[in-house]
């Protein structure tokens, strides 16, 4: 039942119309589907989940906003962002990852680790933040990085292999 309450209000909050109407209310559809939302947030549409079923996995800050196209792939594992983070456009969250190593019927098995984020922690648009990874508060991930390891506090790290660009703590 959890599934179809799921699908249909996953459903419903991905075709609502890119008005600012319905990007301020797309958050009580995605509650409503079983997302963990904290709090009223901006969510513009559409949100990628997989699978379909993990939407309790996921748990939302309240005022944060989560721009179009935000993937979160938590099959095995919690995804948790802390409150006003900024999202930006086709983000992957990747809560899982294959081995590298085939097992004895030759397959790659899946294994997962929780992501979590903490507050005021903005995410560039595309990047790829992988299972296992936890991003301090007030970090800034660069547009395009790919984040394998975790990030401290008010850093800054960009590129792939996303590496430290400057410490943020400076600038307060």
């Amino acid at each position: 039942m959890q599934t179809l309450r799921e699908f249909v209000f996953l459903g419903l909050a991905n075709h609502l119309p890119r008005l600012r109407f319905s990007d301020k209310w797309r958050w009580l559809l995605l509650k409503a589907a079983g997302f963990d939302m904290q709090g009223r947030s901006t969510v513009y549409g559409p949100v990628v989940l997989r699978p379909i079923g993990g939407a309790a996995k996921v748990h939302i800050g309240k005022g944060c906003f989560i721009n179009t196209e935000v993937r979160f792939a938590c099959p095995k594992a919690q995804i948790a962002l802390g409150e006003r983070c900024r999202i930006g456009p086709r983000v992957c969250f990747e809560g899982a990852q294959h081995s590298l190593y085939l097992n004895e019927k030759g397959r790659r098995g899946t294994t997962g680790a929780p992501i979590s984020l903490g507050s005021d922690v903005w995410i560039g648009a595309g990047a790829i933040i992988m299972a296992g990874v936890s991003i301090g508060d007030g970090a800034v991930v660069a547009a395009g990085a790919v984040v394998s390891k975790s990030v401290d506090p008010f850093t800054l790290v960009g590129g792939v292999p996303a590496k430290k660009i400057k410490d943020l703590k400076d600038v307060l």
